[in-house]
């Protein structure tokens, strides 16, 4: 009888490191999958005619951006179930800023703003 649940128990410790070595393999597999179609969709979008310069947020669902189509910049009013052309813009008129971030998140900087936000108070 004690052989019989020593058996059952090394059986169910086998079975329960099995699926936690599937477990990892199929994360893995996803976190590498993932970062491959990233990769894939942002190399698509980099190569394209379309660049959005700037975006600017009114409410929650409403922006106006400043996208580049070919040589053209347009202004254009994005809703919830829209996109409407305001106006041609001339290359000229347009300022951009610096300072501002082009597009890419760094979790250090973000980070390290938050703290020194904290600490202004």
């Amino acid at each position: 009888m004690l052989l019989a649940l020593n058996n059952s128990s090394q059986g169910s410790f086998i079975q329960l490191l099995t699926v936690i070595v599937l477990f990892i393999i199929v994360l893995a597999l996803c976190a590498f999958t993932t970062k491959f179609v990233a990769g894939f969709q942002k190399n698509k979008m980099l190569s394209g005619n379309i660049k959005v310069l700037e975006t600017y947020r009114i409410t929650n669902n409403k922006y106006i951006q400043i996208i580049k189509i070919g040589d053209k910049i347009f202004a254009v009013g994005i809703g919830k179930d829209s996109v409407n052309m305001l106006c041609e813009l001339n290359e000229d008129t347009i300022i951009f800023d610096e300072n501002a971030s082009s597009g890419s998140f760094d979790f250090k900087t973000i980070l390290d703003k938050a703290k020194n936000f904290n600490d202004k108070k």
